[in-house]
């Protein structure tokens, strides 16, 4: 169960992120949308879980990496934007949300595109 602390804090955390994905997707030539689809938060507010919904599916690979790569610099950036709020500042573990592509393969299957023969 969530307090509201950490509902606070993950919404924040959600919110500076998708505001950062979203420059940094106007700034590139590439056309590649990061949204943030949810952040967790652990009770402690040491860690935080933040998933991410990257399209076209054939650049997520490289987005993930380049965002591990640069994990110390996202972590400064939610830093400086919450240093008012919170004492310590969460560890930032980012992880690849996949379940839109699990509705469209389901939504797939149903209507018998899929793998699946049609009983």
């Amino acid at each position: 169960m969530e307090s509201n602390r950490q509902r606070k804090v993950a919404q924040i955390i959600q919110e500076d992120f998708a505001e950062l994905f979203r420059k940094q997707a106007a700034e590139s030539k590439q056309s590649i949308l990061v949204s943030v689809s949810d952040v967790k938060v652990t009770a402690d507010l040491s860690i935080a879980k933040i998933y991410l919904s990257i399209f076209p599916q054939e650049h997520r690979q490289a987005v993930m990496k380049e965002i591990e790569e640069n994990k110390a610099q996202y972590r400064n950036f939610i830093g400086q934007k919450m240093a008012k709020q919170v004492r310590v500042i969460p560890n930032l573990n980012f992880y690849l949300d996949t379940a839109l592509d699990d509705v469209e393969k389901l939504e797939r299957e149903l209507r018998g595109e899929g793998d699946n023969p049609i009983l």
